[in-house]
Formats: C-alpha cells, sequence, structure tokens
C-alpha cells in the first residue's frame, strides 16, 4: 500500500472519529430551531414544547425563533443557508411538501438543501365562518357560495399552507368560488375571521378549538376521517355534505444538508423519545394532535411521498398562487 493511500485512509478514519466526537459532545452550545410561521400557531406552539423538553434533557438552551413571511419561504431560506453543525434547525409542514409543486422557483428545494431529522405530530383541521354569516352547516354554506359566486372570501397564512391548501381543496370538490386571503401567519388570518373581515377559515383544530367554544366562530366541520375527540359534537366535512373530503396538518424538523448523520440520529432518538413519553401523547391527545415516530430514513420517504401526492392534487385541480 501506497503512503498516499495510508494517509488518506488515517485521515477517514480521523474524520469518522472527529465527527463521532462531536456527536458525543452535541449540543455543546445553544441551538437555534427556526419556525418559518407566525407566532401562536401550532408550528410555534409544538416547537416551543419539544424546545423545552429538549433542554432539560440535553443540558442546553433550545431558543424558538419565528420568522414568517411568503408561505414559509423566508425562514426556510434563512436555515438552508445556515452551517450544517445541528445548531440550526427548521420546524417545517406540509407547507413545505406543497411548496415543492406550488412555488418552483423558491430559492431552495426540501430534499436538496435539507436532510430530514424527525417527525413531530399531526392533527386534522377545522372549518369555522364568523358567528354573523347565514349558513348554520356546511350544506347550506356551500348553497350560499354557490348563489354569491366570488363575493366571500376565507383566511389562509399565506400560500402552500395547509389551509391555503384545505380551502383550495374545498373549492375543487365542492364546485364553488370563494377567494382566498393570505395573512402573514395563522394567527393574523384567524383574528381576520373572529373580527369578521374574512368570512371563512380551515383552520387547525389544536388552535382553534377554543375559539369555536367561545362561540367567537362557528364550526362547519372538521377535516379528518373520524370526528374530532376534541369537539365530537362537529361533524367531518365528508360526513355534512362532502364525500371524499380530507385534509391535516403534520410538522417535522429538518437540518441543512450536510449536517453530521450521527448528529442527526442523536436528534432524531432524543425527539422520538419525547414523543413517546405517555404525558405527552395524553397533553397532546387533548389538543387533537397525535406524535409522529419514525425514524430519518421513514420520515425522508413520508416527505416524498407527501411530495407526490399533493403535487397531483396541485395539478388536477389546478391550484396555483395568486
Amino acid at each position: 500500500m501506497s503512503a498516499i493511500a495510508r494517509l488518506c485512509i488515517a485521515l477517514t478514519v480521523l474524520a469518522g472519529t472527529l465527527v463521532a466526537a462531536a456527536a458525543q459532545e452535541y449540543p455543546a452550545r445553544t441551538v437555534k430551531i427556526l419556525v418559518p410561521f407566525g407566532a401562536g400557531g401550532p408550528a410555534d406552539i409544538y416547537a416551543r414544547f419539544l424546545g423545552q423538553q429538549l433542554q432539560e434533557t440535553l443540558k442546553q438552551a433550545f431558543v424558538i425563533e419565528d420568522r414568517p413571511g411568503a408561505g414559509s419561504v423566508i425562514g426556510t431560506g434563512e436555515v438552508a443557508k445556515a452551517a450544517p453543525d445541528g445548531y440550526t434547525l427548521l420546524m417545517m409542514s406540509n407547507t413545505h411538501t406543497t411548496n415543492e409543486t406550488l412555488l418552483p422557483n423558491k430559492p431552495f428545494q426540501l430534499l436538496r438543501d435539507f436532510v430530514p431529522v424527525a417527525a413531530v405530530n399531526s392533527s386534522d383541521l377545522i372549518m369555522v365562518v364568523h358567528p354573523e354569516v347565514p349558513a348554520q352547516d356546511l350544506r347550506e354554506f356551500i348553497a350560499l357560495l354557490k348563489a354569491r359566486p366570488g363575493d366571500l372570501n376565507y383566511a389562509s397564512s399565506g400560500p402552500g399552507t395547509p389551509y391555503h391548501m384545505a380551502g383550495e381543496l374545498f373549492k375543487a370538490m365542492s364546485g364553488t368560488n370563494i377567494v382566498h386571503v393570505a395573512h402573514r401567519g395563522s394567527g393574523d388570518a384567524r383574528t381576520a375571521v373572529m373580527g369578521g373581515h374574512v368570512q371563512m377559515m380551515i383552520d387547525a383544530i389544536t388552535t382553534t378549538a377554543p375559539t369555536v367554544q367561545s362561540g367567537q366562530v362557528r364550526a362547519l366541520g372538521t377535516t379528518g376521517r373520524k370526528r374530532s375527540t376534541v369537539l365530537p359534537d362537529v361533524p367531518t366535512i365528508a360526513e355534512a355534505g362532502l364525500p371524499g373530503y380530507e385534509a391535516t396538518i403534520w410538522l417535522g424538523i429538518m437540518a441543512p444538508a450536510g449536517t453530521p448523520a450521527a448528529i442527526v440520529d442523536k436528534l432524531n432518538g432524543e425527539i422520538n423519545a419525547v414523543l413517546e413519553r405517555p404525558e405527552t401523547r395524553a397533553v397532546w391527545a387533548k389538543q387533537g394532535a397525535e406524535p409522529l415516530v419514525m425514524t430519518p430514513a421513514e420520515f425522508d420517504g413520508y416527505l416524498r411521498s407527501d411530495i407526490e401526492k399533493w403535487a397531483k392534487v396541485i395539478h388536477t385541480a389546478g391550484i396555483k398562487v395568486q
């Protein structure tokens, strides 16, 4: 064996040893989880929950920073440019998988510029309207939209978000014309509906159930295959008059491409340990959220499947960013 070959082998072994050592010591300083959505939405809420749990087990600070805008593109692009060292993470959602088709000219590609770390959870959405909308149930609301095409609006937190896609799927399946009004974040969209400035929103049940229970909005249907345990008296949209309708929101953690596999695996194990705790499952069940426990490889497959699924929906329904 030549001296050069022996040197290359030695350097490879040394590099592997250094990476393994770095993973053992990780995290040695503050970790930032960047949320490319507004404060108060599901991504922000569960990022803070997860950060607090990881901070307690890994004995380092996990800081949550919200960077909303452009349907998650602004904050996500910031993480894509971060050092791949495990100290800047992305809290992402199915906004990102839909945007792979909906926004082809964005400055990053999900599976090129990021690596999957761990899935977090999934939950149903719920269609709500302002109490002054003259429709008591979904069938009446669809009839109202057909009688007044283009007159009523629905809110979302931006293009490609689950709220936007759920609204467009509703339009396509119901044959109605309700105008999309994008907001900077889900909190702004929610406030617009409660204030009567926008008539409807399909929102996360985890954050909207209290406004339904307080009478600030009227629920017309939930988006899962079965009724939510949080609001069991509210029918699913499928049973309320739109058979086959289904939409959810799910969350996950990704890191910049090039992040060492040892660090990714360590984070995955720590996050999954949080998700598998009985107390986590109990608290989330009351909120309508279900933990998603996956390996990085399983989460990668989940992402690819969701990208393909929404590409078909977007092309079939002709959904575009206005």
